[in-house]
């Protein structure tokens, strides 16, 4: 009777199911067990997701994380299966505080859904096949502050102790430096803005002097000598010319002086300007101007005068 009480027994436990595995398993830790203020802490949750199991990943977001005393800083989040199709997730969140008004600070218990998978089906499709507890954190602070105080000043309230009058008049000093100190900068200033106007101005006068070179080279050219008036005129024309082309590449007042005394002055001057052919051509001008009608130069020699100083106006 005995024997066939244990076989019984026997059998029952032989035919009975193994222990079945949970379909998540979840594990928490910290790097380190205290801080102190803006100290850097690392919460780290481990789920290991049994095949066709996994679970609810907005369940894991830092939103839904709570805690007590403490900021979160970042999260970062990993998952990986294995070959018996086995998924791990691996979550971290980087935790500090700036307060000193809680003794323990602490992480909250956090509740996450699983789902199991079937085939075909969405995991977002799914209804929750339950839920797994990740254990909670807590964690000492350590500071140089004492305990069990109410308040925490900032700034010492007394008085500060009055400055010697040397330290008090260095205020006034410093500034004097200062201003000393930019007297050179604006000489500097305006030995630059000075500069630069000139430059304008002479960049200006060179075009207007460019202009006024193409004008005067482009109304000799336009100059008809057939007739002895035209000629006069064109006489004219050259002196003027000529003139106000002396007078801008030398230190001539040529405008208002005679052939002779603009000689003797670029002689005594120097310069580029080519002297003889000036005085020679200005004296043909002024000798053509006023001369009589029976001596009055021939168009072929008009036209040479008028070539001649072409050629000196663009030089």
């Amino acid at each position: 009777m005995k024997v066939r009480s244990w076989l019984a027994v026997f059998f029952a436990l032989a035919s009975a199911p193994a222990f079945a595995a949970p379909p998540v398993l979840a594990s928490s830790s910290v790097d380190r067990t205290a801080i102190w203020v803006a100290d850097r802490v690392t919460y780290s949750i481990h789920l290991v997701c049994a095949p066709n199991v996994d679970v609810l990943l907005d369940d894991l977001s830092k939103e839904k994380l709570r805690v007590n005393g403490l900021e979160i800083v970042s999260t970062d989040a990993s998952a990986t299966t294995d070959a018996d199709g086995r998924t791990v997730h691996r979550l971290q969140y980087v935790l500090t505080t700036y307060r000193v008004d809680t003794a323990s600070p602490s992480i909250e218990p956090l509740v996450v859904r699983y789902y199991a998978r079937k085939p075909g089906q969405r995991l977002q499709d799914s209804a929750p096949a339950g839920e797994v507890q990740v254990p909670g954190a807590a964690i000492a602070f350590r500071s140089v502050l004492p305990d069990n105080q109410p308040t925490f000043a900032i700034r010492d309230t007394s008085a500060p102790a009055a400055r010697p009058w040397f330290f008090a008049s260095t205020r006034q000093l410093g500034l004097a430096l200062v201003i000393l100190s930019l007297a050179p900068a604006a000489l500097v200033a305006a030995t630059l803005v000075r500069q630069r106007t000139r430059s304008t101005a002479a960049h200006r006068s060179k075009r207007r002097a460019r202009a006024d070179h193409r004008a005067a080279l482009e109304r000799l050219r336009s100059l008809d000598v057939a007739t002895e008036e035209e000629r006069r005129r064109a006489y004219d024309e050259i002196s003027t010319a000529v003139r106000e082309h002396v007078a801008a590449h030398s230190r001539v007042p040529a405008t208002a002086l005679t052939a002779d005394e603009i000689d003797r002055a670029l002689a005594s001057a120097g310069g580029r300007v080519p002297r003889e052919s000036v005085t020679s051509l200005l004296a043909a001008c002024d000798a053509a101007r006023y001369a009589p009608p029976d001596a009055m130069p021939s168009a072929e020699q008009c036209r040479d005068a008028l070539s001649t100083a072409e050629h000196l106006i663009k030089r």
